[in-house]
C-alpha cells in the first residue's frame, strides 16, 4: 500500500532535478512533476492523471517521496513547467539560421493542428513554431495587436504595447509568406488569395486559458500584411474601480450609470481605452434581471450575461440597422459600438428618450465637444438636454520607467504653448531591461467627465456655443485632460513628448 500525501492549495516552483536518468520534459509529459517542499525534493502527482503517472514510473526506479495535489495546485505547477519548456524552444529558436527555417518541410497536416495548448503543443515544424512563438510573447509582454508587414527587401514583425508600436524581429520575405500562410490557415482564411483584403478570427490555448485573436490581411505593394488583434475575455474586464481614474470620476460613473433611460457618451481617440470602459460600465449593470444587447465593431470583449452582435457592412448588418433589430428585442440596456452617422445617432437617442440605457462613443477631442458632433449631426438640441446623461472623454498615457528615467529640461517653446513653468523639473525617457527598453512601464487612465444637470441644460437649449458650454463644465467641477497630462509631466509621471502623443494641445 502506498503511503501518500495529500496536499491541498499550495503554490510551488517547477524544479529541474540534476539526474541523468530523469528527463524532465518527458516526466512533465506523463504528468510527474518535481518540485520542492521544505527543501525536500518530491514528485508532484494528481489523481486526474494519475494513470498515466503511475504507469511512467512503473518503468523507472526514483527515490523521491511522492505527494498528491489538488487540481488548481497541480495545474499551476504544470502550466509553469510548460511555460518554462516554451521559453526554452523559443530562445533556441531565435538563434537558429533563416536558411533552417526555409529548408524544413512543412507538412498541411501539421498545419492543421490548430486545437492543442500552444505551450503543450507537439507541432515541430519551424515556422508553425515560430507563429505559436509570436502569440506567446505578444501575451506575455500583453501587447493588444500584432503587425506583420513587408517591405522591399525584408519583413518585420512589430508589438503594439501601451499603445505604441515597438519592433520585435525581421524577418526574409520568403520566410513571412509562409508565416501569413500559417495564419490565414488557423484563421480559416483562403491561402491562395492574395489580392483582396481578408478578415477572420481564431482561438488559441495558452497555460491553459483561450484567447481570441481578430486577424486582418491587406494586399500592399510589397506583400501582405497581417494585424492580429488580442481580444479580451470577460474575465479580464476591469472593474469601474480598476480602470485607474480620478475618484470623482469613477463616482460620477457609478451614479449615472444607475439611471434607467438615456445616453452615456464616451469620447476620445482610437486605443484610448474607450471599449474597456464601457464594457466596465456594463459589467457594473449587469444583472439576471435585465437583458443587455450590444452592437460591436469589433467584439472586442466576449462578456458573459451580455447578448453581443458583430457589425457585418458586407450583410448589410450596419450599427443603425443593428440598433433597429436591437429595439425589437425588448433590451433593457443598449450598447453601440460608435456613433458613426446621423441616422445611428438619432435612433440612439429616440432608444435613450424612450426608456432605454444606452451606451456609446465617439470620436472627439474632449467632453463637451461631443455635444457639438451630435448637432453636427443633426440632433436638435432639444433632444440632446433630454437624453444625455454624462459624457467621459478619456485618454491612455504611458507612464516613465521609474527605474531608468531622467532629468530633463522644458524648451522655451513649449513651456509657452502649455503655461508651464520655463525652469520646472520634468523627466524623459531612458532605457533599461525593467521596461523593455522601451523607457515606459505601463499606462495611467486620465479623463474628463461631466453629467448633465438643469443649468447645462438650459445653456444647451439656449443656442450657447461649445466654449461657454465648456467654461460652465470646468465651473461645475469637471478637470480639463490638459491639465491634468501638464500635471503628470509635472510631477514625472511622464514625459513631454508623451503627452504631445496623446495630445495635451488639442486637449
Amino acid at each position: 500500500m502506498l503511503n501518500i500525501e495529500v496536499i491541498h492549495d499550495i503554490e510551488l516552483k517547477p524544479f529541474t532535478v540534476e539526474d541523468e536518468d530523469i528527463d524532465i520534459d518527458i516526466a512533465v509529459k506523463n504528468y510527474l512533476l518535481f518540485t520542492k517542499i521544505k527543501d525536500e525534493v518530491c514528485m508532484a502527482l494528481s489523481d486526474l492523471y494519475l494513470t498515466q503517472a503511475l504507469d511512467y514510473l512503473s518503468k523507472k526506479n526514483f527515490d523521491y517521496r511522492m505527494v498528491f495535489l489538488d487540481e488548481d495546485s497541480y495545474s499551476r505547477l504544470y502550466n509553469k513547467f510548460l511555460e518554462a519548456r516554451t521559453d526554452r524552444e523559443f530562445s533556441s529558436m531565435e538563434n537558429r539560421e533563416s536558411e533552417d527555417i526555409e529548408d524544413d518541410d512543412i507538412s498541411l497536416t501539421e498545419f492543421l493542428r490548430t486545437s492543442s495548448d500552444l505551450l503543450s503543443g507537439e507541432e515541430s515544424a519551424p515556422v508553425i513554431k515560430f507563429v505559436n512563438s509570436l502569440l506567446y510573447q505578444a501575451i506575455k509582454k500583453n501587447a493588444s495587436d500584432i503587425h506583420v508587414e513587408a517591405h522591399e527587401y525584408k519583413s518585420e514583425v512589430r508589438f503594439r504595447v501601451d499603445g505604441v508600436l515597438t519592433k520585435h524581429v525581421d524577418i526574409d520575405n520568403k520566410i513571412a509568406n509562409l508565416i501569413i500562410s500559417r495564419i490565414k490557415v488557423i484563421s480559416n482564411l483562403d491561402i491562395s488569395e492574395k489580392r483582396i483584403p481578408q478578415d477572420g478570427r481564431t482561438q488559441v490555448k495558452i497555460a491553459g486559458k483561450s484567447v481570441d485573436i481578430r486577424v486582418s490581411i491587406l494586399p500592399t505593394y510589397y506583400g501582405e500584411r497581417v494585424v492580429m488583434r488580442m481580444l479580451m475575455q470577460s474575465e479580464n474586464i476591469p472593474h469601474l474601480t480598476e480602470l485607474g481614474f480620478s475618484e470623482n470620476i469613477t463616482q460620477g460613473l457609478a451614479e449615472i450609470v444607475k439611471h434607467s433611460h438615456g445616453i452615456i457618451l464616451v469620447t476620445g481617440p482610437t486605443g484610448s481605452g474607450k471599449s474597456t470602459t464601457l464594457h466596465a460600465c456594463l459589467q457594473q449593470v449587469t444583472s439576471p434581471e435585465k437583458n443587455i444587447i450590444t452592437i460591436e465593431d469589433p467584439v472586442e470583449y466576449k462578456a458573459d450575461n451580455v447578448n453581443q452582435i458583430q457589425v457585418n457592412t458586407k450583410a448589410g448588418l450596419t450599427f443603425a440597422s443593428g440598433l433597429r433589430s436591437i429595439l425589437r428585442q425588448d433590451p433593457d440596456i443598449i450598447m453601440v459600438g460608435e456613433i458613426r452617422d446621423k441616422e445611428t445617432a438619432q435612433i440612439a437617442i429616440q432608444a435613450a428618450l424612450t426608456g432605454h440605457l444606452v451606451f456609446s462613443t465617439l470620436h472627439t477631442n474632449n467632453a463637451t465637444a461631443s455635444i457639438t458632433r451630435l448637432i453636427d449631426m443633426g440632433i436638435e438640441r432639444f433632444l440632446i438636454a433630454s437624453s444625455l446623461l454624462g459624457v467621459l472623454a478619456q485618454r491612455l498615457v504611458r507612464k516613465l520607467c521609474p527605474h531608468c528615467k531622467i532629468e530633463d529640461f522644458v524648451a522655451e517653446e513649449y513651456a509657452q504653448d502649455l503655461d508651464i513653468p520655463s525652469g520646472a523639473i520634468i523627466y524623459k525617457a531612458s532605457s533599461c531591461s525593467h521596461c523593455n527598453y522601451t523607457g515606459y512601464m505601463g499606462r495611467a487612465a486620465i479623463g474628463e467627465f461631466f453629467a448633465m444637470d438643469e443649468n447645462f441644460q438650459t445653456l444647451l437649449k439656449d443656442n450657447t456655443s461649445d466654449h461657454v458650454l465648456r467654461q460652465s463644465a470646468v465651473q461645475s467641477g469637471m478637470l480639463p485632460l490638459s491639465s491634468q497630462l501638464k500635471d503628470m509631466l509635472l510631477l514625472g509621471t511622464t514625459s513631454m513628448d508623451e503627452i504631445i502623443r496623446v495630445g495635451a494641445k488639442e486637449a
